[in-house]
Order: C-alpha cells, then structure tokens, then sequence
C-alpha cells in the first residue's frame, strides 16, 4: 500500500505519547489521591491495563482502515451514517471545550510561580493555544518534529523526577490504603478516564503516517509502554513521598522534585506543565482538525466552515477561546469532555468487534468494549452531554438524504472530497 503522508514512527509514538501523558501527569496524581487515597494506586493500575487493549484496538483499526476520520471512520463503515456523526461531534465538540480546563493544569503551576491566580491561568491558556494553532498551521510534519523532541525531554525530566524523589519515599504513608472506602476507587478511575484519554485522537492520524499498515500498530505499542511506565512511576512516587499531603497540592511535581532536589524547582516544573500540555493540545488539535475535514467530506458536518484541516483548525480554535469564557468551573467541563470521550471509546470499540477479522485484535476489541462500557457509567451524570451532543449529530445526519451518506457501503465511493483511505489493507491478517 502506498501513502502519501509524512509523519515517521518516531514522531506518531511522540504524537501518541504527548496525546495521553500531557495533563494527567501533572495534576492527576492529586486528584485521584483526593478521593481513593493510596488505593488511587489501584485505579492508576487498572487503567493501565485497560490501555494496552484500547490502544490496541484502535491502532489495529488505524492500520486497516487509515483515514483522517479516525473513530468517526470506523463506526460509520460498521453502522453507518448517523452513528458515525454522533461519534466524530462528540469528539469534535469535545476538544475545544477540553482545552481550557487542560492549559488550566498547567496554568495552576504557573500560577504557583507567579501568582495571579484565573489571570495568568487564562494567560497561560492563550500562549498555549497560540503556540499550538501555530505548529498545526504549518502542517504535521513541523507538528510531529516539534512533538518528539517535546515527549523525549519531558520523558527524560519525568525519569529525573520520580529518580531524584524516590530515596525520600516511605511505606508507612500507604496506610491507611482506603481511607474513603473501596467504592473511592471507582470514583478515582472515573476521574482518571481524563488522564487516559487520547488513544482515539490519534486514529485519526493515522492517514497521515508514511507507512500505515506497520508504522500505526508499532508506535501506538511503544506509546501504550511508554505512558503505563510513567504514569505509574509518578503517582507511586507521589503517594509514597508526598503522603496525605498529595490530595491538597494544586503541584505534586512541583512537590515531588523540591523533596527530591530543593532550590527553586518551581520554575522548572512550571516549564515542564507548560511543556506537557502543549504536547497534549497539539495532538488533540491536530486529530480535531483532520476529523472535521473528514466529517465535512462525509457530509456530517457544513464543508464551508470545516471543509479543510485549516478551517478546521480555526473553528476548533475559535470554540476553545468561547469555552475559556463560558460560566463553568474547569472541573465541571472535564467531567463534561470524560463523558464525551467515553462514549467515544464505547461506540468505536463495538465497531472494532465487526470490522476486525478474528483474532487477538478482536478479542482485545471485546475487553476494552466491556471495560469502556463500565466506564461510562462510572462517569454518571456528566455523560449525558454526550448523548445529547449525540443526538445532534444524528438529527443533523437525517437532514442528508443523499446516497453518500446513507449507507456504510457509501463512504468511499460517495465522498465529498478526495476519496477517504478506508479500504482494508490488503495484506494484514
């Protein structure tokens, strides 16, 4: 199979890895301990695990069916028209309005060096955007080269981090390990669905790899390996050195590495914050912008404003900025994304289970279908954004009464723009 796209294995692993560590690194850790304690450990693992066969299952389709529409692509040759609109705007809308609330992780850290509080949260968010609408502009071979030096050093700071903090950790401060109750870890894990989320961003890049069919599978397995180590390391770390305290601090790196260090550490930290969450926005962005191009070409949304990744791009970006001024609470448009997302995972999961052939990748589509499921009803009441945003999508697709849209079997021949790459590759399994 050929391809025209530019994105190295090295890059599309950075991509993956930018997508899901960004902000959960930097604030998860607390947030979790805040409600589960050193049980949030077990939440932390769980999730871990349930990435392996989510990640797997959408890299598997990633190189079957590569194509700018990602999740969007999949659900739609496996139901159809209408539920593929309601899986790409869940997605789609859900990334501007993520944006804020993850700048606001990073921008708590800034805050913690410089004071100002909402302002240089907020003033925080507008460099970030700037600097990622920026990459995005100029394509994702800029985009991609940016992100793997921005993933290998904030790795290599994460490893010096957990390395310089570990001598001070002790096991007393594992006990009490449930001090709110068992049922806190499923509180903690629906709190880390935030942490997790990006395995779906990245499908839709898939298109954009040199070589789909080996190079999607490869990196999003070296990713899955890179994200579980760090991930696990740093809240481990956390709660073995932090303690109690963990669930107070707005800046647990910040804390970890002044016990592991001392000095001035906070600049340090507030750098890396700022560095793992452009990391993260502009794998979301990138996807967003090539999911909505994808969605207009398939008729699921109004080609004029998102025709393009570009006017993509600035209709994301626009909607981040209106999400910054809306009258929420970060905290409040988290769970709101999470619910999104999760939903997202449900529906491309099910279609994994009929587009895959038999074997490992569906078995493994089958458990992460089952686990998302949980999931989403361990979020509770803030999924019922997606089902609303989901019914838009569908009252929108009923709208279109042309054969391109009216049937899965339509989605290639029937295009609104150049023809999606969604056949199977021919040569896998």
């Amino acid at each position: 199979m050929t391809s025209t796209g530019t994105l190295s294995r090295a890059q599309g692993t950075a991509l993956c890895v930018g997508a899901v560590l960004g902000t959960g690194v930097i604030s998860m850790p607390a947030l979790a301990a805040g409600v589960a304690g050193p049980a949030s450990l077990l939440a932390w693992l769980a999730l871990i695990l349930l990435s392996a066969p989510l990640a797997g299952t959408f890299a598997a389709l990633g190189a079957r069916y590569p194509d700018g529409g990602g999740v969007s692509t999949y659900v739609r040759l496996a139901f159809g028209a209408r539920a593929a609109a309601a899986v790409g705007w869940c997605f789609f809308f859900a990334v501007p309005l993520g944006a804020p609330p993850a700048a606001a992780f990073a921008g708590g850290y800034v805050a913690d060096l410089l004071g100002g509080g909402r302002a240089t949260v907020l003033g925080t968010f507008f460099v970030i955007m700037g600097i990622v609408v920026t990459m995005n502009w100029f394509g994702l071979q800029i985009s991609g080269r940016a992100q793997l030096w921005l993933t290998t050093a904030l790795a290599a700071l994460l490893v010096v981090t957990v390395i310089a903090a570990l001598p001070h950790a002790r096991l007393a401060n594992l006990t009490p390990f449930a001090p709110y109750g068992w049922a806190g870890i499923g509180t903690a894990a629906a709190v880390l669905v935030w942490g997790f989320a990006g395995w779906e961003a990245v499908s839709s890049l898939s298109g954009e790899y040199r070589d789909p069919r080996r190079d999607v599978t490869r990196a999003t397995g070296a990713a899955v390996l890179i994200v579980g180590v760090l991930y696990l390391a740093v809240a481990a770390t956390s709660v073995l050195v932090l303690g109690p305290a963990i669930g107070d601090s707005p800046a647990p790196l910040a804390d970890l590495l002044a016990v592991g260090v001392g000095g001035p550490v906070r600049v340090v930290t507030a750098v890396v914050a700022v560095l793992l969450t452009i990391g993260a926005v502009n794998a979301y962005l990138a996807g967003a912008s090539r999911l909505g191009a994808a969605l207009a070409r398939d008729g699921a949304l109004p080609a004029g404003p998102v025709g393009t990744p570009r006017r993509s791009l600035l209709v994301v970006t626009a909607g981040s900025l209106v999400s910054a001024a809306l009258p929420i609470s970060f905290h409040t448009a988290m769970l709101l994304v999470t619910g999104c997302f999760t939903l997202v995972y449900v529906l491309g999961t099910a279609a994994a289970l009929k587009l895959l052939p038999p074997g490992w990748a569906r078995r493994g589509a089958g458990l992460a279908f089952v686990s998302t499921l949980g999931l989403l009803v361990l979020n509770g009441t803030p999924a019922l954004l997606s089902l609303v945003v989901a019914a838009a999508a569908v009252a929108y697709a009923s709208r279109r009464t042309s054969p391109k849209t009216s049937s899965p079997s339509s989605s290639s021949a029937g295009s609104i723009a150049p023809k999606p790459n969604t056949n199977p590759v021919e040569s896998l399994p």
